[in-house]
């Protein structure tokens, strides 16, 4: 099952398993119109539609049974939004996430994936603090749940996807309007659809219950993937900077120093371990930890920066950059 499964993610993690030995997909959201058009689309009985939401219970609950794993992506994403609607972020990354994980351990699920965000670690906007909530949740479930994997994936930006920035630029270009900029020195990190999957899968296959799983990503300034997305167009669309918006970072953080004092190096990927620790602190006080992995904090300023050319080739691994160029 993936639950928010008619948003970008749903759907690339959809064409990941389409073709696989898997039985069924359960497509679980609210969006009716968007279930209708991905059942045109894709035209294929292995995939079961059902419309509900994440907030209640009792809907997530009735469409759980048989289901072997879930993808948790039912969320509210957009920042300023959420900056203005703090509870309805409440309701559906926290509330939400608990009542999925509390269906799944239910119905005897083996494994459940939540997905975060970046904006989870250090958060400073509602958005960032209910996605650090839902971590917590799961992480908290994952203790004390012996029959269901739990754990999580934290990952920045997707290009191209919903409310990403990148089809904004393009929509400018196209209608001749100025491009936008909050800030031309904020850094973002910067990762394709399929990358975010091969995270999640790569969270399914190895995470331990209650781990985080983080993928090492490059990042770009908003400036530079600017210039990127009108040299790509052969654009000439001025650009104008209008200021950070509300609940905004100039950076993203991916990995806090605090996480990295345990955090494993996996190559690719990051490993952030549950603290399993009860709580009966005593023991911790009288022998505190000594093995430390020494790892900075992982964020979009100090990750590797792309420039503008290859913020360009980056954009060009996107299906939505290749069809809007005719390529």
């Amino acid at each position: 099952m993936i639950t928010g499964g008619t948003g970008s993610f749903g759907n690339a993690v959809l064409k990941r398993f389409l073709n696989t030995d898997v039985k069924e997909i359960r497509i679980f959201s609210r969006d009716e119109k968007k279930q209708d058009d991905m059942r045109k689309h894709y035209k294929s009985s292995k995939i079961k539609f059902i419309i509900g939401d994440v907030r209640d219970l009792a809907s997530i609950k009735s469409a759980m049974h048989g289901v072997d794993y879930v993808f948790n992506a039912a969320a509210l994403k957009q920042v300023p939004s959420c900056e203005f609607f703090p509870m309805e972020a409440v309701k559906t990354n926290v509330i939400g996430t608990d009542n999925v994980l509390t269906a799944a351990i239910e119905s005897g699920v083996r494994k459940a994936v939540c997905l975060s965000t970046d904006k989870a670690a250090y958060p400073i906007n509602a958005m960032g603090l209910s996605k650090a909530m839902m971590e917590r949740v799961f992480v908290a479930k994952s203790r004390t749940s012996y029959t269901t994997l739990i754990c999580g994936t934290r990952y920045g930006n997707v290009m191209c996807s919903r409310g990403s920035v990148i089809p904004l630029f393009v929509e400018q270009i196209k209608s001749g309007d100025p491009l936008t900029v909050t800030d031309p020195g904020m850094t973002r990190f910067l990762m394709n659809l399929d990358e975010a999957v091969d995270l999640v899968v790569y969270a399914f296959n190895n995470a331990s219950p209650g781990d985080i799983m983080v993928q090492k990503a490059p990042a770009s300034t908003i400036g530079d993937l600017a210039f990127a997305v009108k040299e790509l167009f052969n654009a000439k669309n001025p650009i104008k900077y209008i200021g950070i918006r509300h609940g905004e970072k100039r950076s993203e953080t991916l990995l806090t120093k605090e996480e990295c004092i345990h955090a494993s190096d996996l190559g690719g990927f990051y490993r952030v371990p549950a603290d399993n620790r009860d709580l009966n602190y005593e023991q911790y006080f009288e022998q505190g930890k000594v093995e430390r992995i020494t790892l900075d904090e992982f964020n979009s300023s100090n990750t590797t920066l792309l420039n503008v050319e290859q913020i360009k080739e980056k954009l060009l691994t996107t299906d939505y950059i290749r069809e809007e160029l005719g390529i």
